[in-house]
């Protein structure tokens, strides 16, 4: 394999594209978690993988915070059945079975689990490029998130947004600076199955629609 130094100037072959376009295909919002372990020298290389991610100034905003502790792991298991319990009672009668039999978090079941949150204001960068458009910050932290999520499947493994939270506690509730943006919490683990359709298509909740490029 040719280091990185030895593609600045050349094409990725057809081989190597096509394997890229089958990761960001098969990359899966996972919700159903086998209980192995990830190994600490896998979970070092996705985080460094991470950081490699573009952000705005050069200023790398994101901030991880792995969740091992079992009262805080807790803490975060009953603000998710608290939303998640609101998010039903607004679902309309005709989509309110189906919301209720998705399972939507593997809280209970993958062995990782890491909050983001975005430093508002990082020394780092030195304000470049964000003076005008500051969430370009929260931003760079999604696309840091991504980096991970793309190396994790890559490594057979599977990530879940837990996106049904209040975030209003959640930096108070991992001990970080309260200026901290909660950007989300995620669970990080082996894929119970592996799937080529995400499961929200699967049962029938939303499908896939094309992209739709304007032209002005």
């Amino acid at each position: 394999m040719h280091p990185p130094e030895a593609l600045l100037s050349d094409e990725f072959d057809p081989g190597f594209r096509t394997s890229l376009e089958a990761l960001i295909r098969l990359r899966r919002d996972v919700r159903h978690f086998r209980t192995d372990t990830v190994p600490q020298a896998t979970l070092t290389r996705l985080f460094n993988l991470a950081g490699l991610a573009p952000s705005v100034g050069l200023s790398q905003p994101w901030r991880f915070v792995l969740v091992e502790d079992a009262a805080r792991r807790a803490a975060i298991r009953a603000n998710f059945t608290q939303a998640n319990a609101a998010a039903l009672a607004q679902q309309s009668a005709a989509r309110a079975g189906l919301y209720a039999r998705l399972k939507l978090a593997g809280l209970d079941q993958a062995p990782v689990q890491f909050a983001l949150f975005c430093d508002p204001d990082p020394e780092q960068g030195g304000g470049l490029g964000r003076r005008t458009m500051p969430q370009t910050l929260a931003y760079s932290c999604v696309m840091a998130l991504h980096t991970l999520w793309l190396a994790a499947r890559a490594e057979g493994l599977g990530l879940g947004w837990v996106s049904i939270l209040d975030p209003s506690g959640m930096a108070a509730l991992l001990d970080v600076p309260h200026a901290w943006q909660f950007i989300g919490h995620f669970c990080l683990g082996h894929p119970a199955t592996h799937d080529s359709v995400p499961e929200l298509e699967r049962e029938g909740w939303e499908t896939r629609r094309a992209v739709q490029v304007l032209t002005r």
